[in-house]
C-alpha cells in the first residue's frame, strides 16, 4: 500500500557539504553510540569520501521544505548467493527528534526500497538494536520480516 506523499518532502544523495547536517541527524538519537558528534571533527568527512568513493555506497539526506530532517544509508552488495542476487543493506535511518511519528520514517523507507529496485536487487536487509522495540515494529508495518539473528564483533575494544 502506498502512502500519501509528504508536502516538501524531497530525497537526494548527500555530498560531502552535508556532513555536518547527517552528523547531527545520526547523533539525535537517545541510543546512538559513537562519542564524539562533533560534525567538524575532520574523522566525519574522511569516512564519508570513503564512502563515496565506494561503488553502490550513497547516503540519502531527506529535506523538508529545504530542511534537514532524515537520513539513511544505502549499500548494494553483490554476491553469490541466490544465484548472484544483488542485495540492498540499509544503515543508519535517523528522522530529526521533533519530527518522528509524522511519516516521514515510511517514506524514506519506501524511497530506499525503490532505489534498491533501481539497482537490481533481490532483497533488502537491515539491522535494528534489540532494544529499538519500537523500531521493529515499524520495520514490520513495512513489510520487513524477522529471518536472521544479527551478531556484532565490536574490533575497537581490547581483547
Amino acid at each position: 500500500m502506498m502512502a500519501d506523499p509528504i508536502p516538501g518532502l524531497t530525497f537526494r544523495t548527500a555530498g560531502r557539504r552535508d556532513v555536518p547536517d547527517l552528523v547531527q541527524l545520526i547523533a539525535d538519537d537517545a541510543l546512538a553510540i559513537g562519542g564524539d558528534s562533533d560534525p567538524r571533527d575532520p574523522l566525519y568527512g574522511e569516512a564519508f569520501d570513503r564512502m563515496a568513493a565506494q561503488p553502490g555506497n550513497r547516503m540519502v539526506l531527506a529535506e523538508l521544505d529545504g530542511r534537514p530532517v532524515g537520513c539513511f544509508q544505502l549499500t548494494v552488495v553483490h554476491g553469490l548467493g541466490r544465484r548472484g542476487a544483488a542485495r540492498a543493506t540499509i544503515e543508519s535511518v535517523k528522522v530529526a527528534s521533533d519530527l518522528r511519528g509524522r511519516g516521514i520514517g515510511g517514506a524514506m523507507m519506501r524511497h530506499a526500497v525503490d532505489l534498491a529496485r533501481a539497482e537490481g536487487c533481490a532483497l533488502v536487509q537491515l539491522t535494528t538494536q534489540t532494544r529499538r522495540t519500537d523500531a521493529h515494529r515499524f520495520y514490520k508495518r513495512l513489510g520487513f520480516q524477522d529471518s536472521h539473528i544479527g551478531m556484532k564483533l565490536d574490533l575497537t575494544r581490547d581483547g
